[in-house]
This record gives structure tokens, C-alpha cells and sequence, in this order.
């Protein structure tokens, strides 16, 4: 690739050293150029010659950089992507997007005065584990579909340390955390749901925010989506459970991803993305006769690459990006409700 977007991510924390700083370096069509560092100055040791600014108004000021990367705490995503859009950068944010539909808008009417472009960090539509769920249905073995559960549970009795997670601030709590994860799973397998309904929960001691939720999403033709999320759940259940009227399928979630670029794995690495046996999704199919047989469904590489093929492909080539505006605003909607 001839062309280089020059980039700069805005904090090097868990998150830049962990799903962006590695694909970006790793792509040929990006060169990570500048990071964010308030104290500790580690990301030159990774990354040789990369700069590392103070401060993020500095990163901003950098007219090399086209690209930023926004992966800062939830309720800056809004201030931060506005200065960056201002200053002529297109910018990759984290989910959740915004705060509010309403600050979306703003800033896709501010992206388009400038002529930049604003993406949407959703990796998770990379996961080796959804991507096998996705590929079943959209094979038609299981019918037409009547219930569908997307879950993400998690074990952590303790508050946790990040205030912006923990604290009733703009965007916190577990529905903001996690949430963005599996609506936009299942809105862009599904889309817009013509109706939805939330319930919330806060069941660890001292919990200022939720940490339950629950969301039922509505679809034509009696087609029920829920998407599930617990902090409190020792034996999680099943990611994705599906029934429809030729069969079931069960799938734990099993993307290997985080836990192995948290352990510096190389992207290069034949391992990479590869989910262990005996992890394999279940397939119950059932024929017109009522005979039952059970497959199982392994999963295909899971790798977050192709989400900046496709960052890349619309900056320089304009080719669509595949998580749109509208499927944004819809997750929010439901977020905000």
C-alpha cells in the first residue's frame, strides 16, 4: 500500500496496548505515529521512533496525524472527538460512541463540514465465536428464528477501580460497558428492532451504578432478541443461544483474542485467534420426521485486522464502513432510553 495514514492514539493504556496499537503497527496501510503518555513513557519501548506527547491537546496540535484513535474514558468521547474532527483529523472512536443519539448527530453534522470521516471501534463483530454464531444463521439451518439470547457476564463482586466506569456519570455502569458490545451484534445482524424494553439492576454491595441489564428487542415477525450482561454470574451460561424452527444452537463465548494480545502475542503468530478444542459451538437440527442430530460448529480465525482494512479502505478509498451511522444511533437510542 502506497498510501501511509499516519495515526495517533490518544492513550496508551490497557486498551492502546491491547487492541489498537499492535493492528495499527501491524497493518501496512497505517503508521502509528503518536500516543498520549501522562507518566509513564512506555510506548517507544514498543514501538521505536513513536512519539509520545504530554498531553492530548499536543496529539491534537500534531498536523502530521490524519487519523486518531479515541480511547479514552467514556464521557470524553464526545469533547475529544470534536476537537479532533475541528483540528482536520478523521477519527476511530471506542465504544460507546457518545454519551446520547443527540451528541452523535452533532458530530457526524461536524464530520461532514470538515470533510472528515468518524468510525466506530466495534470489534467484537470480530470475534471468532460470533462470526461462527453469524455464519449459522445466516446458512438458514436453524429456520426461521423465534428467540435469540446474546450474553456477556463477567464475575467481579468488587467496585472497580476506574471511577468513570463506576461513578453516575455520563456514560458509566454496565449497560454503557458492555452493552454497545451486543447491541450492535445483534443490530447488525437483525437491524433496527421495532420495539424494546430494558431492566436494570445494581446487585454488588455499594454499587452506585448498574451492573445488571437486560434488554428484549422486538423484531418482525415474532423474532424476540434478548442481550443479557451480570457481573454477579459465577458459572456463566452460554453466549449465544438460539432456537428456531428447525433447530438450536449453543456457543460459548470462546474469541481468544484480548487474552492473547494481553500476553503480547504476536498478530504473526499461527496460534493467533485460533480458540482451543472442545470449544465448538452445539447444533441441534431437527427433520421433518422429528430425528435429532447434534454438530458441532468450530469456529474460523478470530482477528480484529480486518476492522482497520476496513478504516483504511474508506479513508483512502471511500469504500463504506460496515458499522454505519444509523446503527450507531440506534444502539444509543436504546442506551439513552
Amino acid at each position: 500500500m502506497e498510501k501511509k495514514i499516519i495515526t495517533g492514539l490518544m492513550a496508551y493504556g490497557m486498551s492502546g496496548k491491547v487492541f489498537h496499537a499492535p493492528f495499527v503497527d501491524a497493518h501496512p496501510g497505517f503508521k502509528l505515529h503518536a500516543v498520549t503518555e501522562r507518566n509513564q513513557k512506555q510506548a517507544a519501548d514498543d514501538y521505536p521512533g513513536v512519539i509520545s506527547y504530554n498531553t492530548i491537546d499536543d496529539l491534537i496540535a500534531d498536523e502530521a496525524i490524519e487519523l486518531i484513535i479515541i480511547n479514552t474514558p467514556n464521557y470524553t468521547h464526545f469533547d475529544y472527538a470534536t476537537k479532533s474532527l475541528s483540528a482536520g483529523k478523521h477519527i476511530l472512536v471506542e465504544k460507546p460512541f457518545t454519551a446520547t443519539s443527540a451528541e452523535a448527530k452533532e458530530l457526524f453534522e461536524l464530520a461532514d463540514r470538515m470533510g472528515k470521516k468518524i468510525f466506530f471501534y466495534q470489534n467484537r463483530r470480530w470475534d471468532s465465536d460470533y462470526i461462527a454464531v453469524r455464519e449459522v444463521i445466516e446458512s438458514g439451518k436453524l429456520g426461521k428464528l423465534n428467540e435469540v439470547h446474546f450474553r456477556y457476564d463477567r464475575y467481579r463482586l468488587a467496585i472497580g477501580p476506574k471511577t468513570f466506569k463506576e461513578e453516575p456519570i455520563a456514560a458509566s455502569g454496565l449497560m454503557y460497558d458492555l452493552g454497545p458490545h451486543l447491541l450492535d451484534q445483534a443490530i447488525s445482524i437483525f437491524g433496527k428492532p421495532e420495539t424494546f424494553h430494558k431492566i436494570l439492576g445494581k446487585n454488588r454491595k455499594d454499587t452506585k451504578v448498574d451492573d445488571y441489564f437486560s434488554i428484549h428487542l422486538g423484531y418482525p415477525n415474532s423474532v424476540n432478541v434478548f442481550v443479557h450482561s451480570n457481573l454477579l454470574l459465577v458459572d456463566p451460561l452460554p453466549a449465544f443461544v438460539l432456537h428456531g424452527e428447525k433447530g438450536s444452537l449453543h456457543k460459548e463465548r470462546t474469541d481468544i483474542q484480548e487474552e492473547q494480545l494481553l500476553k503480547r502475542m504476536k498478530l504473526s503468530d499461527s496460534a493467533y485467534g485460533i480458540e482451543p478444542e472442545g470449544k465448538e459451538g452445539k447444533l441441534t437440527l431437527i427433520d421433518e420426521q422429528g430425528n435429532k442430530t447434534v454438530h458441532s460448529v468450530p469456529s474460523l480465525r478470530g482477528s480484529y485486522l480486518p476492522l482497520f482494512e476496513a478504516v483504511y479502505q474508506s479513508a483512502v478509498n471511500d469504500v463504506p464502513y460496515p458499522v454505519t451511522q444509523d446503527q450507531v444511533i440506534t444502539q444509543l437510542e436504546i442506551l439513552e432510553a
